[in-house]
C-alpha cells in the first residue's frame, strides 16, 4: 500500500495544528509555512478533513481552520480514512468492488485471506494512534513548537 501526499501532508498539517495549536484557530499559510506543503494542497486536503468532522473553521482576523475534537479523539485512521476513502491494503478485500478488471478468483483466492488480515490488524493499530501520541512522539524527539505570534504581546 503506498499512501498518497494526500494522506501524508494531512497528517503531517493535522500533527502541527494539534502540536503548535491545540485547538485554536491556525492559518493556513503558518502550516504552509512550517510543513513546506502548498497552501493550496493544504485547502484542498483540508475540505476532506471539514467533511468528515475532523476540522472545522472560522473567518475572520483571528480565523482559520481548527480541530473539531481534541488530538485524543481523533484517530490516525479516521484521518486517512478521510484523505484516501479507505484503508484496504488491496481493492480485493473491500465492500465496494470495482465491476471493472474484477479478479477471477475472488472468493477463491488464498492471498486475499492474507491482505484482508493484513488490512484489519493495519487499522487495528491506526486506530490505537491519536494526534496526541503524535504530539508525545515529537516531544520526545525535541521537535520544536513555534509559539502562536497572534498572542505574543510586547508591553
Amino acid at each position: 500500500m503506498r499512501l498518497s501526499t494526500k494522506s501524508r501532508y494531512g497528517l503531517r498539517a493535522l500533527f502541527d495544528m494539534a502540536y503548535n495549536s491545540g485547538t485554536l484557530p491556525t492559518q493556513i499559510k503558518d502550516i504552509s509555512r512550517r510543513q513546506e506543503i502548498s497552501p493550496r494542497y493544504l485547502e484542498q486536503i483540508f475540505q476532506s478533513f471539514k467533511k468528515a468532522g475532523i476540522l472545522k473553521s472560522k473567518r475572520g482576523p483571528q480565523g482559520g481552520y481548527f480541530l473539531a475534537k481534541k488530538p485524543e479523539q481523533i484517530t490516525l485512521r479516521e484521518i486517512l480514512e478521510a484523505a484516501e476513502g479507505d484503508t484496504l491494503l488491496v481493492e480485493c478485500t473491500g465492500k465496494k468492488k470495482k465491476k471493472k478488471g474484477e479478479c477471477n478468483f475472488d472468493g477463491s483466492c488464498v492471498t486475499q485471506t492474507v491482505w484482508q488480515e493484513a488490512s484489519e490488524k493495519l487499522n487495528e493499530l491506526l486506530s490505537t494512534l491519536t494526534l496526541k501520541t503524535l504530539c508525545e512522539r515529537g516531544q520526545s524527539l525535541g521537535v520544536k513548537r513555534e509559539q502562536d505570534h497572534r498572542f505574543t504581546y510586547y508591553i
